[in-house]
């Protein structure tokens, strides 16, 4: 069922004043017109009388169904599917535009809770499914092809097999669902009413991050230290909320005989266990040869003898402090995307035109960004926090690519157009590197050069190296909360064992510090989502190489893959490419052209 969409990216947004210009919020009209529409009301009742008619139709009676039965009962479930999407889709976006109106959380909630109640007598759907034996699917598939393009997404639903509960256990845990989400909320809630003051001026956590890339040292030091004393005084709700969310995790993995804590993970997006470890494995071991050279010449460059955490997204001394305004920062983004190939500055024009984007920073509003597909039948919604930095230009193009591999991907339908989290990042990490090249191409002299390539470094760094100790550290803070409860301090202690190893030598790290795991979402809401931005970075880097390589032809290939979404495995969408992710060799080939960013930047000396 639907989940509630979430910030993807690290929350470390630009800077910007009134110069920005006029700055486009959503028109969610095309979901619902308000939340008492009239539509509204009428999908509400549908959804409640079609689940109780799906569960009396159908329930303890897949086994005895044909092969056009069963594409019926699917057809019936996907577009339940579709109508819970689109309330939720609405509630969720309305709640994110403002967490902290009390109106919106109580629509949100209530929603929660309706379609949960509704859909709670459908979760026999997927254990029936389960119980199903193999040999008679197969004879159905070849008897009935619609049916049969549905094969990857049942084959993920059997893939759970082993870890299926009993029907009234598993029926338990889906009514629980609502209490695991609130306590999202909160989450949510707590980092979106946080106020931080510096240099006497009241901020929210999106513009006090956004200080941490001024050119203004001092600055830079102040909102620190703020956050770290912000972060201080709210850490023991982070740390109930991090302890409760881990625990619940714990108990049902250990209920569902899950080996690790990241298998859940593993199997939603259908990525073999292995293949993340040997990413994992090849991004830690180039850690010397990426992040701790950069971070060293970066040292020399700002001519410290030691660098601080407020140092990391510093700019370089040679850069010149601007503001992009938002017409500036569509038109290079467009200008990117249609060089690639007209038909993508076709599909991104509209997020601009129609209301799909809400990119202003407001008090209440969620921090970081993301692109939410909403329902196939209707069109994703991209939320930016705009602050006007380069690096939000960056932003935008990630996130209108997540938009255009959406659309493309919901000619699949319900179930099969959602695409596992780590080829999600995909079209995401390609807009970003088709938007970075574009600029490089453009650069006026060396200097200009330099600050780009330095900039596409530090952001490869943080989508894959902070991304990777992200995901050491929540794989050390899950197996430590499975020996019991952890102090504010435990969870800090395992903050800064990663954060040491990752970033390197060059790194004092201020007291307080400790603390920063506290605003990352991803942690609460999607435990151990971020291996993706690594997998993403690493295969579009690949993918790049095979484009600069051999460009015929590979637009039509790159747009089949989008199209896809989620109704081929990672093996099938690649090897049009020649590319397989399970070589551990594949990833070492991505690692190598921020590699050799570096060298080039070294030659620059």
């Amino acid at each position: 069922m639907f989940q509630l969409p979430f910030p993807v990216r690290d929350a470390n947004a630009g800077s910007g004043d009134d110069a920005l210009g006029q700055l486009p919020e959503w028109d969610l009209s095309d979901l619902y017109a308000s939340e008492d529409a009239a539509e509204l009301t009428r999908d509400l009742k549908w959804l409640e009388a079609e689940c109780a008619d799906f569960a009396a139709t159908y329930e303890g009676k897949l086994d005895r169904l044909d092969a056009g039965g069963l594409m019926e009962c699917i057809e019936r479930n996907e577009k339940i599917s579709g109508i819970a999407g689109r309330i939720m889709s609405y509630a969720g976006l309305r709640y994110y535009q403002l967490t902290t109106d009390g109106g919106r959380t109580k629509f949100l909630s209530d929603c929660q809770e309706k379609i949960t109640n509704f859909t709670t007598p459908l979760v026999f759907f997927t254990l029936e499914l389960n119980r199903l034996d193999e040999e008679p699917l197969v004879t159905m598939y070849a008897e009935n092809k619609d049916l049969a393009r549905y094969k990857p997404v049942i084959d993920r639903i059997r893939a759970l097999k082993p870890h299926q509960l009993s029907d009234e256990l598993e029926k338990f845990l889906h009514d629980m669902g609502v209490v695991g989400d609130a306590w999202e909320r909160l989450f949510d809630e707590t980092i979106a009413d946080l106020t931080f003051t510096v240099d006497g001026e009241e901020l929210n956590i999106e513009a006090t991050l956004n200080l941490l890339t001024e050119q203004d040292r001092s600055k830079r030091e102040a909102a620190s230290r703020e956050l770290a004393r912000v972060f201080g005084e709210n850490i023991r709700i982070f740390s109930r909320v991090h302890n409760t969310a881990a625990k619940e995790k714990e108990v049902v993995d250990r209920w569902r005989k899950m080996p690790t804590a990241q298998t859940g993970r593993h199997l939603s997006n259908d990525v073999e266990p292995e293949v993340v470890e040997a990413l994992r494995d090849a991004v830690v071991t180039a850690y010397p040869k990426l992040s701790h050279r950069y971070y060293e010449l970066k040292r020399k460059w700002m001519g410290l003898d030691r660098m601080q955490v407020w140092d990391r997204n510093a700019p370089l001394p040679i850069e010149d402090t601007k503001t992009v305004d938002w017409d500036s920062a569509q038109t290079t983004v467009m200008e990117a995307y249609t060089a690639f190939d007209p038909r993508m500055g076709e599909l991104a024009q509209p997020f601009f035109e129609k209301g799909w984007i809400d990119a202003g920073v407001k008090p209440g509003k969620a921090p970081g960004a993301f692109a939410h597909p909403t329902v196939t039948d209707v069109h994703p919604y991209v939320m930016l926090n705009y602050l006007g930095k380069p690096r939000d230009v960056m932003t935008l193009a990630h996130e209108l690519g997540h938009g255009v591999h959406q659309v493309l991907a919901a000619g699949q339908g319900e179930l099969l157009s959602s695409t596992p989290l780590t080829l999600a990042e995909t079209a995401s990490v390609f807009g970003e590197m088709l938007t970075f090249r574009k600029m490089l191409d453009g650069a006026a002299n060396q200097t200009e050069r330099k600050v780009l390539l330095a900039g596409k470094v530090e952001d490869m760094i943080n989508t894959v190296i902070r991304q990777i100790a992200f995901y050491d550290f929540e794989c050390k803070l899950h197996a430590a909360r499975r020996e019991g409860e952890l102090t504010p301090e435990d969870i800090g202690a395992l903050w800064m064992s990663v954060q040491a190893e990752s970033l390197g030598p060059a790194f004092d790290f201020m007291d307080g510090y400790e603390s920063f795991w506290a605003y990352i979402p991803h942690f609460v809401h999607s435990p151990f989502y971020v291996y993706a931005y690594a997998f993403g970075d690493g295969l579009v880097n690949a993918l790049y190489a095979v484009y600069e390589e051999n460009p015929e032809g590979f637009q039509d290939k790159y747009f089949d893959m989008l199209k896809a979404g989620g109704s081929k495995h990672h093996k099938e969408l690649l090897a049009p490419f020649g590319l397989d992710a399970s070589d551990p060799a594949f990833w070492d080939k991505g690692l190598s052209m921020i590699s050799r960013f570096i060298d080039e930047l070294e030659t620059m000396e």
